[in-house]
């Protein structure tokens, strides 16, 4: 692990290094860097592969004040600019797909291309907003219990074997940490009436057993994307399709990387 001080924040974050084109991953809400192992692996003998922690998770230190994801993009670009890197290929999963178009818009000539894994460019649907509002007031008050980890776990992870691991690094976490980045994620505003101006080429991923974000939302960002290929639908893939099915994630990236003009 490796930190950088941007933007008052100490970000973690590992880097591959080397000669490669380089690629930077943004995690989801509640995950961290580590979860993109399986995509590293599968891509550090041809790029040069970044993964950072966003403010409020893994290894990164912040204020704690409040911030948005717009500020986390701001985050990824100077981190790019700490390792000396000009453009990158940016992507994330979920909430590190928020930040991934966001970075895109302020700053599109820096993205060569953009990954999407199992994302959406809108708001939570209201409905749901007070369900994980209490949810996020219980985890701060009580911490993940035996039900609220299992909860939040069938929604993102969605696996019981790669579950508990998880679980495990949630419960490590002081509870109180997830006050902030819960607000920040129920707040954001949607930017699907801004996909238009993204020109990069972009990948969409996404697992048909996504139990926090629906496919039709995919179908949305490749309709609204000037420059996206078509949908990649992991079959039985949830929320973290990348880590549930790995080996399919990882090569739908390795050919959207291949096509990308250097």
């Amino acid at each position: 692990m490796a930190t950088a001080t941007v933007n008052g924040a100490e970000i973690a974050y590992d880097d591959t290094g080397g000669d490669g084109p380089a690629v930077i991953l943004a995690h989801g809400f509640l995950m961290d860097r580590s979860m993109f192992g399986p995509q590293v692996e599968g891509l550090r003998s041809s790029h040069r592969v970044i993964t950072w922690d966003e403010r409020g998770f893994g290894d990164t230190r912040y204020d704690e004040q409040p911030f948005t994801y717009w500020d986390s993009a701001n985050d990824c670009l100077a981190l790019l600019d700490h390792l000396g890197i000009e453009r990158a290929v940016v992507g994330g999963m979920s909430q590190g797909g928020f930040v991934s178009l966001r970075v895109a818009l302020l700053a599109p000539e820096r993205v060569r291309g953009l990954i999407l894994l199992d994302t959406q460019a809108g708001t939570e649907e209201p409905e749901a907003i007070p369900l994980y509002q209490g949810m996020v007031d219980a985890w701060v008050a009580d911490g993940p219990t035996d039900d609220l980890a299992a909860t939040v776990a069938g929604l993102i992870v969605g696996e019981p074997a790669l579950s508990a691991a998880w679980i495990a690094t949630w419960r490590a976490r002081p509870k109180e940490s997830l006050a902030q980045p819960g607000t920040t994620l129920l707040t954001r505003e949607s930017i699907w009436d801004r996909l238009g101006e993204i020109e990069a080429p972009a990948l969409v991923v996404h697992g048909t057993a996504d139990a926090a974000i629906p496919v039709d939302h995919a179908e949305r960002l490749v309709a609204g994307l000037p420059n996206a290929e078509p949908l990649v639908l992991i079959e039985g893939g949830t929320h973290s399709a990348n880590l549930t099915h790995p080996a399919e994630v990882t090569t739908a990236i390795q050919r959207f990387l291949d096509t990308l003009p250097t």
